[in-house]
């Protein structure tokens, strides 16, 4: 976790690909290739679990914490595999530059279908997808079972589901079970393809000496298989309505606050079973990344929960969590614990006794230093401490550029140029920023690849509080040049970073 070093934020979605979306295909490799040559030592990427058109194919708004988003399988590896023909491969898009999530979400379903058909003529294959099964069962079968029950209850919520479903009554559960058979296996088939077409990818930039920061949303969806198959962790009625809700108070940017919708969890019940629910979710989690950013770490601390009919937050209250409990049981599981605390907003000293007590290192983001005339600014970099995570800036902000072009006032400006000890053009200023960051003494400084392109508003990854044309956004293949991957090289290495 202490390994000097820089990265890239770069999910996979905006990867360079033929088919619409990025994958975990060639594309993928050629960016492990071109960080390697750049020198980079991390490469972070956003949750890796099913999106969906009804929440914008948001990564932190999902069907379930374990599943992993089958949008992302690579038809060219399906080919390799001998799973599908190169006719199958769906036509490549208008827009490369991006996602399409419509055409993505038919052909890879139609791949999908086509692969698990094939099956049968690869026996070495098939024992590997029955050991898969075995392996991964205390999430998979709830994971199936829901995928299918949510198609034959219209796509509605699972609490307006009949009762004996929603209920998991044992019969009707067996009865969907042998009515939808090759449906569930076809759905555990694609979990299959994607986390060996993932372990591959993980393997291979492991190798290049890069490790993968992923990212733990510490909330899970209500409508999600977690919730229907373990609603007992949760804070749920009867009905398996939400008693109380997530969010966040309101602040000086909101003077209602946030209301998620996430249903909290029941931490005295998780604390009877010893943390069990969390402790497989982690066991999970670490097999995927090297490195895990917990989105919202705040609230193993504190959490502000709100009674489900509520419109705003603004009339919730804080509950503590167990956090030191929690992590110390942790540390008896597991060796370490690989984990960026998330700390971005209001942080009350409680929360920062728990990071220093188990070490975590925090975020510092470059775009938020320079709003108020404060010379010891925490995210200013003449003030970081080793134990953090330099950012230029995150999924959820704009651009360095887009930054600057539109949400920036004259004494802001100022503020910058002050500090960077000239006035300089827009389109160099993403580079200063990455300079910054690169000289400070924060163990890791990682940035977006827009930043690197010096990409305005345009190439933004997402705008919170916003459901239209979010991780949409996707890296050309050209952009990934060699001249750019020696450029940040010769950077790392200035500032010991390779």
């Amino acid at each position: 976790m202490n390994r000097r070093g820089s990265g890239l934020i770069l999910h996979i979605t905006s990867l360079p690909s033929p088919f619409g979306i990025g994958d975990l295909g060639p594309g993928a490799y050629r960016a492990v290739d071109f960080m390697h040559r750049a020198g980079q030592a991390f490469w972070q990427i956003l949750p890796l679990t099913p999106t969906s058109g009804i929440n914008g194919h948001s990564p932190y708004s999902s069907i379930s914490a374990f599943a992993g988003n089958t949008l992302l399988i690579s038809p060219e590896l399906l080919a390799e595999d001998g799973l599908i023909s190169l006719t199958d491969l769906p036509q490549a898009p208008a827009d490369p530059s991006t996602v399409d999530y419509t055409a993505a979400e038919e052909s890879k379903q139609n791949l999908v279908h086509m692969a698990h058909a094939a099956l049968p003529a690869y026996p070495g294959l098939q024992d590997e997808f029955h050991r898969f099964c075995l392996r991964e069962k205390n999430w998979l079968d709830d994971f199936a079972l829901f995928c299918v029950a949510k198609e034959a209850c219209g796509r509605d919520c699972w609490n307006q589901w009949p009762r004996e479903l929603r209920d998991r009554d044992a019969q009707a559960l067996d009865d969907l079970a042998r009515e939808r058979g090759v449906e569930i296996e076809r759905i555990k088939f694609g979990q299959f393809l994607f986390f060996r077409q993932w372990a591959g990818l993980k393997k291979y930039t492991n190798h290049k000496g890069i490790q993968i920061i992923g990212d733990l949303p510490i909330y899970v969806s209500f409508d999600s298989a977690e919730v229907w198959a373990q609603p007992e962790q949760f804070k749920l009625d009867e009905q398996g309505t939400p008693v109380t809700v997530a969010g966040v108070p309101p602040d000086y940017f909101s003077s209602t606050g946030q209301l998620w919708g996430n249903p909290v969890y029941d931490w005295e019940r998780m604390e009877d079973t010893g943390f069990a629910w969390w402790i497989q979710r982690l066991q999970h989690t670490f097999s995927l990344y090297d490195i895990v950013r917990i989105d919202h770490f705040r609230g193993f601390v504190g959490y502000w929960e709100v009674p489900y009919a509520e419109e705003t937050a603004v009339n919730g209250w804080w509950t503590e969590a167990p956090a030191i409990r929690f992590f110390r049981t942790l540390l008896t599981r597991f060796p370490c614990l690989p984990i960026i605390a998330e700390d971005l907003g209001e942080i009350t000293p409680d929360v920062r006794e728990v990071m220093h007590l188990f070490n975590f290192p925090g975020m510092k983001v470059l775009v938020f230093a320079f709003y108020e005339d404060n010379p010891l600014h925490p995210f200013l970099p003449h003030t970081y401490e080793r134990n953090c995570v330099a950012y230029t800036g995150t999924h959820d902000t704009n651009t360095v550029l887009g930054w600057l072009q539109n949400e920036t006032d004259q004494q802001t400006r100022q503020r910058l140029y002050r500090y960077l000890g000239r006035e300089l053009p827009d389109r160099q200023v993403p580079w200063e920023l990455v300079r910054l960051a690169m000289g400070s003494v924060a163990d890791k400084a990682v940035f977006p690849l827009q930043d690197l392109l010096g990409l305005n508003a345009d190439s933004r990854m997402n705008l919170p509080s916003t459901t239209q044309a979010n991780w949409a956004w996707r890296a050309r293949p050209e952009e990934l040049s060699p001249d750019l991957a020696d450029a940040l090289a010769d950077m790392a290495a200035a500032y010991g970073r390779t």
